[in-house]
């Protein structure tokens, strides 16, 4: 897979999935701005893409604002005179159940993931459409915006709403040949070592010991896992695929479905509360929807 010629951006790209997707991206030949809060590690991730022969520089710019993403986009075109890929990673995570969660917690969230994804998006795309068109748009999403995420509302909220903009987005730039797709990544990143169960297989991880072939089966392995994924969707083999929601962790690769009714009857008059709850039992209680996530072979399922 070349990407020779093409500039990308990676958002929160100083460690873990976003420092994975930046260094694949770079080794298929992509110039990379790798950008992050800390700009020290961004500019290590971009030392070690340049020690390996790749292009890369650093930014440092916080996700969020218009003003961020906008100096990211330009940083790219100054640097790279272009911009091909857009990653939108960059997160940050202020887990509390919901009776115990501030207002603060709740915003720095949602500013980081759907704002910034929003702000990056948007910019991105501007510069896709003054180069002609094309681009490519990779958006990160999480399993938590798919499904329950205990102690995450802003995070789940976030993610949901980032796998929404796909759809929309795709819709709205098709036209243009930029295409929109989501990643939905599980990996052993510091992120996730806090839930019970996953620090020792984390730490595993970080030392480059093998994670057991079971875990990797269910679908929990390596940032560089996920990588593959982003530096497919980047290139040309990708052109006409759009308004999808990958998953990749481990051994395994899954495509989301799109929210659909599982069940539908019409009651000529309409309906009332009291034949809501006659017809329930027979016609709607047998498609309720699970809403908690499978176990992983070897993790406590509550966290």
């Amino acid at each position: 897979m070349q990407l020779n010629g093409k500039v990308a951006v990676v958002t929160g790209a100083g460690r873990g999935l976003g420092q994975a997707y930046a260094e694949a991206l770079a080794a298929a030949g992509a110039a990379v701005v790798v950008n992050d809060l800390d700009v020290a590690l961004a500019e290590e991730t971009a030392e070690a893409i340049r020690e390996a022969g790749g292009a890369a520089v650093a930014e440092g710019s916080a996700i969020g604002s218009t003003e961020a993403a906008e100096a990211i986009v330009a940083k790219a075109v100054e640097e790279f005179g272009r911009l091909d890929v857009m990653v939108a990673n960059a997160g940050v995570l202020r887990d509390r159940s919901l009776l115990k969660m501030e207002d603060a917690d709740f915003d720095v969230v949602v500013q980081t993931h759907l704002r910034g994804t929003f702000t990056c998006g948007r910019a991105a795309a501007r510069q896709f459409k003054e180069q002609g068109g094309g681009g490519r748009l990779v958006l990160i999403g999480s399993p938590a915006g798919q499904r329950a995420s205990f102690g995450q509302t802003g995070y789940t909220a976030s993610k949901a709403g980032i796998v929404g903009l796909v759809r929309t987005w795709a819709a709205e730039l098709e036209r243009s040949g930029t295409t929109v797709n989501a990643v939905i990544p599980v990996a052993l990143t510091r992120m996730v070592a806090t839930i019970p169960g996953m620090a020792e297989l984390v730490e595993k991880a970080d030392r480059g010991e093998p994670i057991p072939g079971e875990v990797r089966a269910s679908g929990l392995g390596t940032p560089a896992d996920v990588a593959a994924l982003v530096v497919f969707l980047a290139s040309d083999e990708a052109a006409g695929i759009t308004g999808q929601a990958f998953g990749l962790g481990g051994d395994r690769i899954s495509i989301w479905s799109h929210p659909s009714e599982v069940v539908a009857e019409v009651r000529e008059g309409g309906w009332t509360a009291d034949a809501i709850a006659e017809a329930f039992p027979t016609t709607f209680q047998p498609h309720l929807q699970p809403f908690k996530p499978d176990t992983i072979p070897g993790v406590p399922e509550e966290r």
